[in-house]
């Protein structure tokens, strides 16, 4: 999905400006630049879904997530798509779908998107009445970034689980 640095920069701009815009004015300019790719790029489809999303319109976004990743959006870009594509399955009320796509990205190598999945993913799992398993999994995120506490916190957000077995 090779696109030049100068797509990319005026994309960043388009984001970058985003409140100076209304909604339906920021989609089209999201729309003018996508234009630009080949059909088959996976990079138009997420670009859209993003514009669709952070205009509260989470039902148009999923779709068009769904579309990048099948036409293969890869590394850090579909990382971020399956968290905003989780993300707006629970705005729409399919948090289980979230909590699919999610779970194995706990797993996948660590970036800096790694806090982003857990809350996303927390926010999932409060959807469904999994309250524990998302505060333990916000607790953990954050226990790292604490100046103090990290391993009590660390501990709180194990023991939110359920009791260690030993032995």
């Amino acid at each position: 999905m090779p696109v030049n640095q100068d797509w990319e920069d005026r994309v960043s701009a388009a984001w970058a400006a985003m409140d100076g815009y209304d909604a339906a004015d920021f989609r089209a300019v999201i729309d003018a630049l996508v234009a630009e790719l080949p059909a088959d790029s996976p990079l138009g489809p997420f670009e859209q879904a993003c514009a669709w999303d952070s205009t509260g319109h989470s039902d148009q976004a999923v779709p068009l997530y769904r579309e990048a990743l099948a036409k293969g959006l890869s590394g850090y870009k579909a990382r971020r798509a399956k968290i905003q594509l989780s993300s707006s399955l629970r705005n729409i009320g399919q948090p289980e779908e979230g909590v699919k796509l999610l779970t194995p990205e706990l797993d996948a190598p660590s970036d800096e998107l790694d806090d982003a999945v857990r809350a996303t993913l927390a926010l999932c799992l409060s959807s469904l009445g999994r309250d524990r398993e998302g505060l333990a999994l916000v607790l953990g995120a954050l226990a790292p970034h604490l100046p103090r506490y990290q391993r009590s916190m660390a501990n709180y957000a194990r023991a939110l689980l359920g009791p260690v077995s030993e032995g």
